[in-house]
């Protein structure tokens, strides 16, 4: 065969090899997942998304979701910088990050919110390894707290604060890869758990799209613990997340700010308000005599078996980037 018509029937040939691939891709791997991965190459991850891109094209329903939910780089013109973290386990290190304002620079005026100008949540994306702290910011605006990973796998990072240009509460989040063997821990019901000590309950329907009232009980040795001391401007602390992505609860504590010195227990209130169906993990930090403790609960909505479709997104697609969230 002369070399012109091998040339050309190669050119066939790979033609017929790629649209059979991409049928099979896109027979195999949904839109929505192929979406997801294009919002975590460098370019969308890195840059975030800035308040123009963010009100174009045609994605405004599930921006708007996002948008109370906490899962968004950016809102408002206002952006978290890439998070600084180490990369992997076992290594003392330092996590740092900063916020942009819609003109580009790094936010250093911030007002107080539950008595903290920032508070930072980390978490992995299944549910575990939860901590709630509070960095420091130096004259730049630059966040940063001492930091160790415990085990691998993808965190999510919230933001949680009030620029005081703004006077709103926001809430954005991005996702920190730490590398190493990961080993996911599969995530049940638990209504109850024990905390050094310290029995926690939770009780209460938490009913899909309706404001529920959760009930947080406290006892030890079997007696209730009735000193339960302010923590945070309440007499408990709760962050809620949506099973799955991590979504923000929308969380509201019952009951007037305590007087210092002032103590409590063994109940305390939280009105939730899950937006969709399906099952939710809570982390209650409460105090007694100067330590913090967090109890981690999980509960699903009533009339939800935690089976079905809660979010739509498995553990590893987790990294929405548009929106933000609300006070907890």
């Amino acid at each position: 065969m002369r070399a012109p018509a091998r040339l050309a029937l190669y050119g066939l040939l790979l033609v017929a090899v790629f649209a059979a691939a991409g049928f099979t891709a896109n027979a195999v791997i949904s839109e929505d997942t192929v979406q997801a991965w294009a919002e975590e190459t460098p370019e969308g991850h890195g840059s975030g998304h800035g308040e123009e891109d963010m009100n174009s094209g045609g994605h405004e329903g599930h921006e708007a979701e996002t948008s109370s939910l906490g899962l968004g780089l950016a809102t408002g013109g206002y952006q978290l910088t890439s998070v600084n973290a180490p990369t992997g386990t076992g290594g003392e290190g330092e996590l740092a990050f900063a916020v942009t304002d819609p003109e580009g620079n790094q936010v250093t005026d911030f007002e107080l919110d539950h008595e903290q100008e920032m508070h930072l949540i980390v978490v992995r994306a299944d549910g575990q390894h939860f901590a709630h702290v509070h960095p420091e910011r130096n004259q730049d605006g630059l966040w940063s707290i001492p930091w160790q990973w415990e085990a691998a796998g993808t965190y999510r990072v919230f933001a949680d604060f009030v620029p005081t240009d703004n006077g709103e509460g926001l809430t954005l989040s991005t996702t920190v890869q730490v590398t190493g063997d990961y080993e996911p821990a599969p995530v049940a019901q638990a209504a109850q758990t024990t905390v050094e000590g310290f029995d926690v309950v939770v009780e209460g329907d938490l009913v899909a799209g309706s404001a529920s009232e959760l009930t947080f009980t406290i006892t030890r040795d079997g007696q209730p613990v009735t000193t339960l001391e302010p923590y945070l401007g309440a007499f408990g602390h709760l962050v809620a997340l949506r099973d799955g992505d991590l979504a923000y609860l929308h969380v509201h504590p019952h009951g007037d700010t305590p007087r210092a010195g002032q103590t409590s227990g063994p109940e305390i209130v939280f009105e939730a308000t899950a937006p969709t169906p399906g099952r939710y993990l809570l982390y209650l930090d409460f105090q007694v005599e100067g330590q913090v403790y967090t109890a981690p609960l999980v509960i699903d909505t009533a009339g939800n078996d935690g089976d079905g479709p809660s979010t739509g997104d498995e553990h590893d697609q987790d990294d929405h980037e548009e929106g933000t969230g609300d006070d907890h």
